[in-house]
């Protein structure tokens, strides 16, 4: 079995997991999240910790740490969710977030309308900051993606959508 694999996941209060038929489903405060769980990987779940075993095949070996990590996600989702923060720097860039859309102004001669999905929450602290959360990981991470794809940080003046931890490498101008 896998190192990350021997560790078990402590399961905070109010956070409820089931394992059936080849499915894990995890509830909680903020949500319920579903998984199918690969044949040969075992989930059992016993005074508030949660136990990932496996059959002894190199391929079942590798993804119970996988299937550990994914399940240890999806109940941090569930109990504090999960955030990406994101920067428009440049002139004239502004975010507006209305209702379940957000309204993008990158430097473009149109608006971007950006429509959120759902279990998804999108906040505009300033007109220059994103807040994307929510509590599956890979969705918020991939609509964070998105956003910053829309305008990507350029590497000479650092113009463009960033995530807030980001360090964009600046080039230097071209000398006459």
């Amino acid at each position: 079995m896998s190192r990350v694999a021997k560790n078990p996941i402590t399961l905070p209060a109010g956070v409820e997991v089931k394992f059936a038929d080849g499915r894990v489903m995890v509830k909680g405060k903020n949500g319920q999240l579903d998984m199918d769980v690969p044949a040969g990987i075992e989930l059992s779940v016993e005074d508030g910790l949660v136990r990932v075993s496996d059959e002894s095949i190199a391929q079942n070996t590798s993804m119970s740490g996988t299937m550990r990590a994914l399940v240890n996600n999806m109940v941090v989702g569930v109990s504090t969710g999960f955030e990406r923060r994101l920067q428009l720097v440049g002139v004239g860039y502004r975010a507006q977030a209305q209702g379940n859309k957000l309204n993008l102004a990158l430097g473009f001669s149109h608006p971007i309308d950006y429509p959120v999905p759902e279990g998804i929450t999108i906040e505009t602290p300033s007109q220059t900051e994103i807040v994307v959360k929510g509590a599956n990981k890979q969705v918020v991470g991939q609509v964070a993606a998105e956003i910053r794809a829309f305008r990507p940080p350029e590497p000479y003046k650092g113009k463009g959508v960033r995530y807030s931890d980001e360090r964009v490498l600046r080039k230097e101008a071209k000398k006459k």
